[in-house]
C-alpha cells in the first residue's frame, strides 16, 4: 500500500475539510455580526442574488440548503420585514410566489457576498495544476454526497442533461463545447437535471 493513500491520510483529508468548513462558518457570523442578518439570512440573500426566479422559491431554498420549509420560511419573513426581500406572485395560481431582492436587499447580497474573499486570496497562491486535480477531488466527493442522499440538489455539469464525455473531453450539448475540467461548473444556471 501507497504510504500516501493511508486510512490515516483520508482522516486528515477530513479533518482538514471540517477546519474549512468551520472557517466559513466564522467568516459568516462575522458578517452576521455587521449586518444584523442570521448566517442563513445571508446566504438566502446570497443565493437569490445569483439564481433564476424558479429557483428562488421556499420549498427550493429548503432543499438547497437541506433545512425544513418552516425555518426558511421564518427566515424569508424577517428579510421581507426588513425590506430586504420582496414577493413576486405568480400570476395564474396567486398562493404561489417567487423571491426577488429589493434595492436593499441587492447591495446587501453585493456586500456580504465578500465574505469568502480570505478563501480567494489564499487560493491565489495555488498553481494551476494543483486547483485542478483539488477541483476533481471536490466534484467526486459532491457527486458521492448526492448519490448517497447527503446533499439534495446538484446543479454541476456531471448531474445535467446537456452534459456528455467528448472524445478526449467533457462535453456540453447547450453551449455546443468542449470543456476542460477547470471549466466544469458546480452551480449552473442552466442545468437541467437527468431524466
Amino acid at each position: 500500500m501507497n504510504r500516501s493513500q493511508t486510512p490515516e491520510t483520508d482522516r486528515q483529508i477530513l479533518f482538514s475539510l471540517e477546519r474549512i468548513s468551520e472557517a466559513f462558518r466564522v467568516l459568516l457570523w462575522e458578517q452576521s455580526k455587521e449586518t444584523g442578518l442570521s448566517p442563513i439570512q445571508i446566504q438566502i440573500l446570497i443565493f437569490i442574488s445569483s439564481h433564476q426566479p424558479e429557483k428562488c422559491r421556499i420549498t427550493y431554498l429548503a432543499e438547497e440548503f437541506n433545512l425544513t420549509k418552516a425555518t426558511v420560511s421564518d427566515s424569508v419573513k424577517v428579510l421581507i420585514i426588513k425590506g430586504y426581500l420582496s414577493k413576486i406572485i405568480n400570476p395564474a395560481d396567486s398562493r404561489s410566489f417567487s423571491l426577488a431582492l429589493t434595492s436593499l436587499g441587492l447591495a446587501t447580497a453585493k456586500q456580504v457576498s465578500g465574505f469568502n474573499d480570505v478563501f480567494s486570496n489564499l487560493m491565489s497562491n495555488i498553481s494551476i495544476a494543483e486547483k485542478n486535480n483539488f477541483y476533481n477531488v471536490l466534484h467526486s466527493i459532491i457527486k458521492g454526497l448526492n448519490s448517497s442522499g447527503v446533499i439534495s440538489i446538484q446543479r454541476n455539469c456531471l448531474s445535467c442533461r446537456f452534459y456528455t464525455v467528448g472524445k478526449d473531453s467533457h462535453f456540453c450539448r447547450l453551449l455546443n463545447i468542449p470543456l476542460m475540467d477547470y471549466e466544469l461548473r458546480m452551480d449552473c444556471a442552466e442545468h437541467e437535471a437527468r431524466a
